[in-house]
């Protein structure tokens, strides 16, 4: 396995521990990751600007506090006014009007004005014109109107004083006289604050009171308040979102990238096309990243062993066919019985020539998706090897090759699929076999070093010469001992098994003979378990 393959799973391991479950998200399956990101970050500005609609209900407690304290202040009044002298009405007007900050007006009989406290005295209170009035005041009164559409708060009447100031011209006076009660009503001023008005009648000569409060401090606290919290909601949406459409650029640009050229892999147009492997990204990104980068490494090289396999099997398949097509067709034209046992002997070589490829192709095919299936367990190398030499001792083996197994241990467990190893062992073993002279030895010494298992494989052929010490794990390789006879080998043995020893996480080498005799020397590492002994 390549190494940054290894550095890339070793780094997802990392990621992913502690949530071996992964559960998924089934939420807004249907947005792109931008309005996700957008989303989740804009909820809580939203939820602050909600904030604002709540000081509208604020708003509304704090007036119906000032119409409950206008209703008992216009009773109290009228009941101070009632059977007071005209005189000591106008000084209750202005000594009320001036502590209460208030505007009171009495109405006789007959509907006409007979006194005002804005008339008596300097008035307690003005109300504002909205022309004079700076453009951070126009902004807060048009947060008024837009708040109260968004609330659905009822729409007040204007105040506006009546050209000819009597009773006719005031609805609540009219109320108040007709019914006998305290009547109050709110409207707007100019400038959008509220203007309280509450009209009660003054003892029983026909009198009314008219009181008139301009609670401003009401409208300034919660204009500062909404102020205030719209900037700050403001400013806050602003920041969130260039932060999260930065945010959404840094992981939805690499993800397109990364889409981009997987797709360019698919349709197969460019082989050299580059996943991006965002190395200076450490987190889930640049995790996905090398991981896609790696895994379409070796899918090319998977499907470049393909194509190079079918080449090959094509290429050894057709000498046969060539050379068994030949003796057939021969034998309809030959009557020499000795030439005719000649071709038909070589058609049965030929015949168990592709019989034998065809095996063989057959298992390096499926070697690799059998093995990533099966279950792997420890398994003693050890037994494993002596049972395996002490099979081939008790067979007639051809020329009475001998073997020697040593191990430096009564046991080395290894994790792996037990029938794979032995095909390793046996293929180590038909190798060694068909280089060793007639009555060679071969030897066998397991040992064990650093959390890995060795099994050493050693003949006294001719050895293999160091430029071509790769070559002999190619598949077809076709460089044979001399005298061998042509075709009883396929070529696939040493392939198949460096492919089983790397599916377990190991190694198969070649190497010349550690003593320095002549012969080749075949390293297969595995590593071992902690239960070794």
């Amino acid at each position: 396995m390549a190494q940054g393959t290894v550095s890339t799973m070793a780094e997802m391991a990392n990621a992913l521990r502690g949530d071996p479950k992964q559960g998924k998200t089934t939420w807004s399956r249907r947005f792109s990751l931008t309005r996700r990101i957008l989303f989740v970050n804009i909820l809580p500005i939203a939820l602050l600007g909600f904030g604002v609609i709540y000081l509208d209900f604020y708003r509304k407690q704090l007036l119906d506090e000032r119409f409950k304290l206008a209703l008992v202040e216009a009773q109290i009044i009228a009941e101070s006014l009632a059977g007071a002298s005209p005189a000591r009405q106008d000084a209750l007007l202005i000594q009320l009007g001036k502590e209460q900050k208030l505007r009171l007006r009495v109405y006789n009989a007959n509907g006409k004005l007979m006194g005002d406290s804005f008339k008596l005295a300097p008035p307690s209170f003005s109300l504002i014109d909205p022309e004079t009035e700076p453009e951070s005041q126009k902004f807060a009164r048009e947060l008024d109107r837009w708040f109260d559409w968004l609330v659905g708060a009822p729409k007040l009447p204007d105040y506006h004083e009546p050209a000819v100031d009597q009773v006719s011209a005031w609805p609540e006076l009219v109320r108040a006289r007709e019914e006998g009660l305290t009547q109050i009503v709110l409207r707007h001023a100019p400038d959008r604050s509220h203007i309280i008005t509450a009209a009660a009648p003054v003892g029983l000569n026909g009198e009314t009171l008219l009181l008139t409060r301009n609670p401003i401090d009401i409208v300034e606290a919660v204009r500062r308040a909404r102020s205030l919290v719209a900037l700050v909601v403001l400013v806050s949406l602003l920041v969130s979102t260039m932060l999260s459409l930065f945010l959404a650029r840094t992981i939805v640009q690499p993800l397109r990238e990364l889409v981009q050229a997987a797709v360019r892999v698919r349709q197969g147009r460019d082989r050299q096309v580059q996943v991006p492997r965002l190395p200076q990204r450490r987190d889930e990104i640049g995790l996905l990243a090398r991981a896609v980068s790696d895994m379409t490494i070796a899918l090319r090289h998977r499907i470049d062993a393909v194509e190079s396999f079918a080449a090959d099997v094509a290429h050894e398949i057709k000498n046969p066919l060539a050379s068994l097509r030949s003796a057939t067709e021969s034998l309809g034209t030959v009557d020499d019985p000795e030439l005719r046992a000649q071709l038909l002997d070589i058609a049965r070589h030929d015949v168990r020539r592709i019989d034998r490829l065809v095996t063989e192709i057959s298992d390096a095919s499926r070697i690799d998706a059998e093995l990533s299936r099966a279950t792997f367990e420890p398994v003693d190398l050890v037994a494993l090897t002596r049972n395996i030499v002490g099979s081939r001792e008790h067979r007639a083996e051809p020329e009475s090759h001998r073997f020697a197994f040593e191990s430096a241990n009564e046991t080395m467990f290894v994790n792996g699929e037990p029938a794979r190893l032995e095909r390793v062992i046996e293929n180590l073993l038909d190798n060694a076999v068909s280089f060793s002279p007639p009555g060679g030895t071969i030897t066998l010494d397991l040992s064990r070093s650093g959390g890995r298992v060795a099994l050493s494989v050693l003949d006294e052929g001719p050895g293999i010469a160091e430029e071509l010490r790769e070559d002999v794990f190619k598949r077809f390789h076709s460089l044979r001992p001399e005298g061998e006879d042509f075709g009883n080998h396929s070529g696939l043995g040493l392939a198949i098994a460096r492919s089983i020893a790397e599916a377990h996480d190991g190694t198969l080498v070649a190497t010349s003979r550690p003593d320095g005799h002549p012969g080749a020397c075949m390293i297969l590492e595995l590593p071992t378990l902690r239960k070794s002994t």
